[in-house]
């Protein structure tokens, strides 16, 4: 298997690296995406992709951008994106990625925010989508959607469809000297305002992660990955999309989630980005098909991740060579059961990279015993984003691994892990206060997480000094910003965000006496009935309730849950502290139940 991966100094700048890989394998496929109107798989090679963002070059000349401008793009996954942004940067603009579910208000406050010149759109349904803010979006230039709007074409004076816009004649090829400092993408994450901050990154901060993260895990020029995480998350865009390009191998684009598994079949791909809760889900779902199977089996698959579990810590150097006895089942055990999970995710998968979000060690013992070599890392939007990763040889699930090559690291006051190198982003767009508390005068990044660190270098995760809900896609959400948003109407007394871990957040509230007596009645409820908090006419008006009041948030922070209660938590009953702050563990160890039904099925 061939490795060619492209240096720093011959890439220089993230259009460098396009175009050096666009020298080196010009007939190598580089992208695999479905095409709905035909029922196939079709690739565009590295050659083919030149011509497109040439064309998509002319179109952005044509628009009169200039070096600095901001461009927007709010897709799935897809060919286009990667056109578009190349094209962009290629041309000395700013990239601002934009997530496809985010709330219209909070895609406009972004847009504005940055000063967007132009925005990619998907279809009609983004269209739709930002219809709540289309009339303040007048600062935009120019609005493009990949496909056409259909008969309800609104004919806005700004808006065009790429085959109107696209010229039929490549760009010249003319384009600004770029410095590998310059600024290259602004990516927005939540903030402890409730609003976004823009994280500044140049193309040296992403090309250089790149670099670093593929000498942990080579990748080959014929290596296959599947992209489904979007690339507007900093952790798809860096080792799912620059790495494969700096070192020349294929990515496919997943139709979408719910045909995840049949995509893994179909592409059998050899490398897999991913986060958490993917595992999570194809986990559980072996083991409910498992509880319906005789105890032999359930001893039987039990037994092959054990023996498996046990072969790779002595590849690790950390247990003895397996027995006699595991030697001699093995291959049995391989056959019957490891074998057939894997043939699941496709039959070639070497490694998976999992990030975004803590990885359980159990799910984690799961898959590497059934062959799966997991690969955890840690980092941040601010810092390109990886920090931290294990390598193959060196994987210990229990930590995110050892810091990258060139990356300083030091635990700090209350055992916070602080990060320096070349990683760390260039500080937060038109936010000079926020840079400072993130950033100190020795170029310390403060991550806010708690961490410990091994002799042999391996970081451990302890906690977070702040408390940062990190959903299992990785996105984070401050809950006391949402909690105070949603306590500010007279009908919560109290609230508690949760979610950490897990899909999507809910929320546990206390009602106010009285205003629930007025809000049931309304309802025409008995509120006085246990049964009455459970009704789901009654959850229904809470969330309804709930959103407007957090309108402000990400899309990704959003409560899809709540549980409702009328007794108070109090200092007491061990809730609350006496300074009346929320005992967060207690509440939760309270009502575990109650937590457990609200992610029931998910």
């Amino acid at each position: 298997m061939p490795i060619d991966a492209i240096p720093i100094e011959e890439a220089a700048t993230l259009p460098g690296l396009f175009r050096a890989r666009v020298r080196r394998t010009p007939d190598g496929v580089a992208y695999r995406q479905y095409n709905p109107a035909d029922g196939r798989w079709h690739d565009r090679t590295w050659h083919e992709m030149a011509q497109a963002v040439d064309r998509w070059q002319a179109g952005l000349v044509r628009e009169g951008l200039q070096p600095g401008d901001r461009v927007a793009v709010m897709l799935r996954n897809c060919r286009e994106w990667v056109m578009f942004e190349q094209a962009a940067l290629g041309l000395g603009l700013v990239v601002v990625p934009l997530y496809t579910e985010d709330r219209a208000e909070n895609v406009a406050y972004i847009l504005q925010n940055a000063g967007v010149r132009l925005l990619l759109l998907g279809g009609a349904e983004h269209w739709e989508a930002l219809r709540p803010v289309q009339d303040a979006l007048g600062f935009l230039r120019r609005i493009l959607v990949l496909a056409p709007l259909g008969p309800r074409d609104p004919g806005h004076p700004r808006l065009m469809t790429l085959d109107q816009w696209l010229p039929a004649q490549p760009h010249d090829g003319t384009a600004p000297a770029l410095e590998p400092d310059a600024l290259a993408t602004i990516v927005y994450t939540s903030g402890t305002t409730g609003r976004p901050k823009g994280v500044m990154l140049s193309h040296h901060n992403i090309l250089w992660n790149a670099w670093a993260s593929q000498q942990l895990v080579p990748l080959y020029t014929d290596d296959v990955l599947l992209s489904f995480l979007p690339l507007s998350h900093t952790f798809e865009r860096t080792v799912g999309y620059y790495v494969p390009m700096m070192c020349g191998a294929t990515v496919a684009y997943n139709r979408s989630i719910p045909e995840l598994a049949a995509d893994l079949a179909e592409i059998r791909p050899t490398l897999l980005i991913s986060v958490p809760r993917i595992f999570e889900r194809v986990h559980n779902r072996i083991q409910e098909q498992l509880t319906a199977r005789p105890a032999f089996a359930r001893r039987l698959f039990e037994a092959a991740v054990a023996t498996g579990w046990r072969r790779f810590e002595h590849r690790q150097g950390r247990a003895p060579a397996p027995g006699p006895l595991d030697r001699l089942l093995w291959p049995l055990l391989r056959h019957l059961v490891a074998d057939k999970v894997m043939q699941r995710l496709g039959g070639r998968l070497r490694y998976a990279i999992c990030g975004g979000a803590p990885l359980s060690p159990r799910i984690a013992r799961f898959f590497i015993g059934l062959g799966l070599e997991i690969i955890q890392g840690y980092g941040l939007t601010e810092t390109s984003p990886v920090i931290a990763a294990n390598r193959p040889d060196d994987n210990l699930p229990a930590s995110v691994g050892r810091p990258l090559a060139d990356v300083e690291v030091r635990i700090g006051d209350q055992d916070e892990l602080l990060v320096r190198g070349p990683g760390v982003m260039l500080g937060y767009w038109d936010d000079a206060e926020a840079t400072r508390a993130m950033i100190d005068d020795q170029g310390w990044l403060h991550t806010g997480d708690k961490a410990r660190q091994d002799a042999a270098g391996h970081v451990f995760i302890t906690g977070r000094l702040k408390e940062i809900i990190v959903l299992a896609n990785g996105e984070k959400v401050p809950p006391a910003d949402m909690e105070m948003a949603i306590a500010a109407d007279a009908l919560f007394d109290q609230v508690m965000v949760i979610g950490d871990g897990r899909p999507y957040l809910a929320a546990l509230v206390v009602l106010n006496p009285e205003q629930w007596q007025q809000e049931a009645r309304a309802l025409g409820i008995e509120p006085g009935s246990d049964q009455s908090l459970c009704n789901a006419q009654v959850v229904g008006m809470l969330l309804e309730r709930i959103g407007r009041l957090t309108a402000s948030f990400p899309g990704y922070a959003q409560i899809r849950r709540v549980a409702c209660f009328l007794e108070p938590w109090t200092i007491d009953n061990g809730l609350i502290t006496p300074t009346l702050k929320l005992r967060r563990e207690r509440v939760l160890e309270r009502f575990q139940s109650v937590v457990e039904a609200l992610y029931e099925g998910h």
